[in-house]
């Protein structure tokens, strides 16, 4: 009997060795495979993170697409009123009650975000003025603005219109 328990013992003994054995060749499969795994999922965060910022930042784009054609479309009204505004005319409250309006029209485009360009006495930029006359002034500096005949406007720096000005020297 002993003889059969010391023969049960061995057996058990070898097959604990052949298991140990055996996960011993299985484990640097199963860590290379963790690896393997660990660096897909980093891969796939990373690529998830770079489409959310993308997403955001072509949001961003569209809205300020949307916007500028909304303000394109409206800057013919701003043009009658600001002409409106320069009219004579007799009855006061008529000339500040457009004036109103204006004000309150370009306060609204402001809280969107869209800025009135500056013009008179600043340096001329092309990329946000349209010159359309050029003047001789020895009061101005080299391609100083002199008059701005129509109002140009931006958002953040894309330009909706050009303003149209007079340019010095």
């Amino acid at each position: 009997m002993e003889e059969n328990k010391s023969t049960e013992e061995v057996e058990e003994k070898v097959e604990e060795v052949e298991k140990t054995e055996e996960t011993n060749d299985q484990q640097p499969t199963t860590n290379n495979q963790l690896e393997e795994t660990t660096d897909r999922l980093k891969r796939v965060m990373a690529e998830f993170e770079n489409y959310k910022k993308r997403e955001v930042k072509e949001k961003e784009m569209l809205h300020k697409t949307v916007l500028s054609d909304i303000v394109g479309s409206l800057l013919p009204v701003i043009d009658n009123l600001e002409h409106a505004c320069n009219a004579e005319t007799e009855d006061e409250g008529y000339k500040q009650g457009v004036e109103l309006v204006l004000k309150q029209f370009l306060d609204v485009l402001k809280s969107f975000g869209v800025e009135q360009i500056e013009t008179v006495g600043k340096t001329f930029d092309p990329e946000v003025h349209e010159a359309v006359s050029s003047v001789t002034d020895e009061t101005l500096g080299e391609k100083e603005i002199k008059e701005e005949f129509r109002s140009g406007y931006k958002v953040g720096i894309k330009v909706i219109r050009h303003a149209m000005v007079s340019v010095a020297n």
